[in-house]
């Protein structure tokens, strides 16, 4: 049975994560849920005539966020889930749930932050029937919906923490990668695992160099399921063709070095061959890709066929 968790005041946690908030729902491992989430602060709402999903109202009158961040949906505890674990996350499908997304740009934030000195919305209209984005200036922008943020509970010891910056637990990874079909790994770090996602994006360049994509509200329909049999120290991610390690830090060269060290692990692993030849053909056929520049701890992402390493 597919369980569903919507987006209401009671059921969101509006810019942190905190592996002390209680469960908003609890689903068996390997069951699927449908979550419903939305997004945008009050100043990001757009002129009448399109649709706005009536909970968003709902927690905007609840007051402003605790943290500047995210709204996010959650978070569902899986039984049986124990830090150690990994939660393996489907990906089944992802869904439009307004017509419309934004876009700010706002000085001092994004890759250019002294470039651009005043603030700037983009309201996009959005045609799901189509597949579409329709920007200001006449573009027809095709649509690849993803979740921004997909996150367990971070670390008890960690307290009340940002969305803003993705790190072991998940979060704001902004990878473009996850979309319907895809499957993300996260380490474990309490009973439950209590995973939580929002940050949803219509349509995403690597890099998210302007802070924002087309932010917009989504319906994701996940299979959370408990992993005992394997173990792991940060988010990596699978595509039907590709398996993708992940690394985050302040710094880009720090970010490309903790997702290379991953990949080589994986490689080795799975290839059943010598970390020297996994390094090698790291250089010779994987892709290290800027997944964001933008949130602080900024993001790399390593992506290796998986027809080269057994399937």
């Amino acid at each position: 049975m597919t369980a569903t968790l919507n987006a209401a005041p009671e059921t969101c946690h509006w810019g942190y994560f905190e592996a002390k908030r209680p469960a908003a729902l609890t689903i068996k491992s390997g069951q699927e849920v449908i979550i419903n989430t939305v997004s945008g602060a009050p100043n990001c709402l757009p002129p009448e005539g399109f649709h706005v999903p009536p909970e968003l109202y709902d927690i905007h009158n609840a007051g402003p966020p605790p943290l500047p961040g995210h709204i996010l949906t959650g978070p569902v505890a899986v039984e049986g889930a124990m830090p150690g674990d990994v939660l393996k996350v489907d990906i089944l499908d992802v869904a439009l749930r307004q017509d419309w997304g934004y876009n700010f740009i706002r000085p001092l934030a994004g890759t250019l932050p002294q470039d651009f000195t005043e603030s700037y919305h983009t309201n996009i209209p959005l045609d799901a029937e189509r597949g579409i984005a329709r920007l200001p200036w006449g573009l027809e922008l095709p649509l690849a919906p993803f979740f921004g943020v997909m996150a367990v509970a971070p670390p008890p010891e960690w307290g009340r923490i940002a969305t803003i910056e993705p790190r072991k637990h998940g979060g704001n990874l902004d990878n473009k990668e996850l979309v319907a079909g895809s499957t993300l790994y996260l380490p474990v770090f309490n009973e439950g695992a209590l995973f939580s996602c929002g940050d949803g994006h219509g349509a995403q360049g690597d890099g998210e160099v302007c802070v924002t994509a087309i932010e917009t509200a989504l319906q994701g329909r996940f299979r959370l399921t408990v992993l005992k049999d394997r173990t792991l120290s940060y988010p990596q991610a699978e595509t039907p063709t590709h398996v993708i390690t992940m690394g985050m830090a302040p710094d880009l060269d720090r970010c490309a070095e903790k997702a290379l060290r991953q990949m080589i692990t994986l490689v080795s692993d799975r290839a059943g061959i010598s970390r020297e030849d996994a390094y090698v053909l790291c250089s010779l056929a994987g892709d290290l890709r800027i997944t964001q520049t933008v949130n602080r701890e900024k993001g790399v992402h390593m992506m290796m066929a998986k027809d080269l390493i057994g399937g």
